[in-house]
């Protein structure tokens, strides 16, 4: 009878725990324990004297730091110009954002795309909302429609990838480029 009670215990608690969802993909055990709070669904505004500059989304936020730091995975994000308009997309798998800089640091097979098909891939990027800036000191890849491509390791470039200062270039091809003197 003991054994019969302890079976329908195991049984009951084995079924109750199957309604336990996992943690979200690439979040540690460690990191959700010692975060100060959780969120899903993240939704932020990167403004600059009242303009909205930039809009950052993530399946998950992990708030450290009396929240003034984030962990966010599955991330994604729009920058828009002076006026307002959408000019690129960005997507990693997954980014730290600064709440109080604004400042959003991006690794894991990040994308940016501007408005006109450029397509900038890297590794990892800082954006700079001081500076509205997007740079990094790893390598990358630049395409333009008309097959043009661009190698290099490091760049510096505003969000939609109008002006991109190459910091080592490894190899372009299918075009002019245009160098400006400082």
């Amino acid at each position: 009878m003991r054994a019969m009670v302890l079976l329908m215990l195991a049984a009951a608690t084995a079924t109750g725990c199957s309604d336990v969802q996992p943690a979200p993909s690439g979040t540690s055990d460690i990191m959700l324990d010692s975060a100060d709070h959780v969120a899903f669904g993240f939704r932020a505004h990167v403004t600059d004297g009242g303009v909205l500059r930039a809009e950052v989304f993530a399946d998950t936020a992990l708030f450290f730091d009396q929240n003034t730091r984030a962990a966010l995975r599955r991330v994604n994000g729009d920058f828009f110009g002076a006026t307002g308009v959408k000019e690129a997309t960005m997507v990693a798998r997954v980014a730290s954002f600064d709440t109080r800089s604004q400042n959003l640091e991006a690794w894991g097979d990040v994308v940016i795309t501007a408005v006109d098909g450029r397509v900038l891939r890297t590794p990892q990027i800082r954006y700079d909302q001081r500076l509205n800036e997007v740079t990094s000191d790893s390598s990358f890849v630049m395409t333009e429609p008309g097959n043009k491509e661009m190698r290099g390791v490091g760049f510096r470039a505003d969000p939609n990838l109008s002006v991109v200062r190459v910091l080592k270039l490894q190899e372009g091809r299918g075009g002019t480029v245009n160098l400006s003197r400082p």
